[in-house]
């Protein structure tokens, strides 16, 4: 099913759609978590500073320091809150406010002292106020943050994943529809078209529109094949007529005379190959079923042929078919056979199924993937002719509503199998 497809376009704009929202939540997580984290750094270390000017102050009246408050040499300060104040003190610097002391502020964040803001100012020469303000509201309530800002990508994911596969749905629609519409005209029907009738000129339409006017195109070029052969065909046949009359008069025993009416029979049976592909392409032909018993009919097909071929039944069936038209296809994949491949030519009926093998070379491979095209025989090695044989038997399937398919047998030789089993409804 295309929903489920994975691979199907809906999706692959679906995970566009996620990660592009994925990237701009993270642009966007990042710089709130980082203005965030910056703004509760400077509370802290404004809070931090307060409760150390108030201490400063409140020493200097009394000479102790609140209770809340450390009193520590330099040794005991933490290392980075001591170098700090080293540098202050050294440059000059100062944190507080004026006329007061050198302040330092550090956020340690390192284990063990998780969270907490440091601050230290001198009061003597090695005596110094030192205040632990706890950081860890602060550090939740950016966890809290960071979090919220996971489940609402997450939420937002839920809602554009789907929306995203939805809104593609009339894209693929009109896709699908263009690659039915491409298959049917591969498979012959070459009135089928797309349609662009109020679309918007988008790149779907101009594709559909493009294959439109490609299939108007080869329906026009095969519709000028068509007429043109069943035309040379026509306007073969009157004269070739005369021929084969005129060549029955010449003496039978003149060599040249047989010449020329083997060659004159070759071309008669060129032009009603030529003639019956006509009538086939222009689906004039009809197919007369009768109740056939299929393994004597084939038996006397292939003794009237005149060839060597050995022919064989398992359980051949009576099959409802037009016998004139299995005759003409058996008759050619049995001339094919002895034509282009080597004895010994077997024939099989095994139900309702005919089998044509040869112990040649075996089919080309053109012809097995694209099956029978006329005035084409293949490989040089299949011999020579115009290759309309099977192109005739091909249609006539068609006809009868039958299977004909071309394989090669693994031992050697080509394998050609009629299936009237009923596939289809007969033309």
């Amino acid at each position: 099913m295309d929903f489920l497809n994975p691979r199907a376009l809906r999706w692959k704009i679906a995970a566009l759609a996620a990660a592009a929202c994925c990237a701009v939540a993270a642009v966007v997580g990042f710089l709130v978590h980082d203005a965030t984290r910056e703004r509760g750094l400077r509370v802290g270390t404004d809070r931090t500073l307060t409760r150390l000017i108030a201490a400063e102050r409140e020493y200097g009246r009394t000479g102790k320091a609140p209770a809340d408050i450390d009193v520590r040499s330099r040794d005991e300060l933490p290392e980075p809150l001591a170098r700090d104040l080293a540098t202050f003190t050294e440059t000059g610097a100062d944190t507080g406010p004026p006329d007061t002391g050198a302040y330092a502020t550090w956020y340690d964040a390192d284990p063990p002292n998780w969270f907490w803001m440091w601050g230290a100012v001198a009061v003597a020469d090695d005596r110094f106020l030192v205040v632990r303000d706890d950081m860890s509201t602060e550090v939740r309530s950016l966890q809290l943050l960071d979090r919220s800002i996971v489940k609402s990508v997450l939420a937002a994911l839920l809602f554009v994943v789907p929306l995203a596969a939805l809104a593609t749905e009339p894209i693929n629609r009109r896709l699908r529809h263009g690659a039915r519409t491409a298959r049917r005209i591969a498979d012959g029907d070459l009135d089928a078209r797309i349609g662009t009738a109020g679309r918007a000129r988008d790149e779907v339409t101009e594709m559909a529109s493009a294959v439109d006017d490609m299939a108007a195109a080869l329906q026009r070029k095969l519709e000028n094949e068509r007429r043109f052969t069943a035309d040379v065909a026509h306007e073969l046949r009157t004269p070739l007529m005369g021929l084969v009359t005129a060549a029955g008069l010449l003496p039978e025993a003149d060599e040249a005379a047989g010449l020329v009416r083997d060659r004159l029979r070759a071309l008669n049976a060129l032009v009603e190959d030529l003639l019956e592909i006509s009538r086939l392409d222009a689906g004039a032909e009809r197919a007369r079923l009768d109740p056939v018993p299929l393994g004597e009919l084939v038996a006397d097909v292939v003794r009237r042929t005149g060839t060597d071929t050995r022919v064989g039944a398992v359980d051949a069936e009576v099959v409802e078919t037009d016998p004139r038209r299995v005759e003409r296809i058996v008759v050619n994949l049995v001339t094919n056979a002895h034509r282009h491949g080597a004895t010994p030519v077997e024939v099989t009926v095994t139900g309702a199924r005919i089998t044509v093998r040869d112990h040649g070379p075996g089919f080309p491979a053109d012809l097995l993937e694209r099956g029978p095209q006329r005035f084409r025989t293949g490989a040089s090695e299949r011999g020579r002719g115009h290759g309309l044989g099977l192109t005739v038997a091909q249609g006539q399937s068609e006809v009868l509503g039958a299977r004909l398919t071309f394989t090669n047998a693994p031992g050697g030789g080509a394998v050609a199998t009629l299936d009237l089993t009923p596939h289809s409804s007969a033309a």
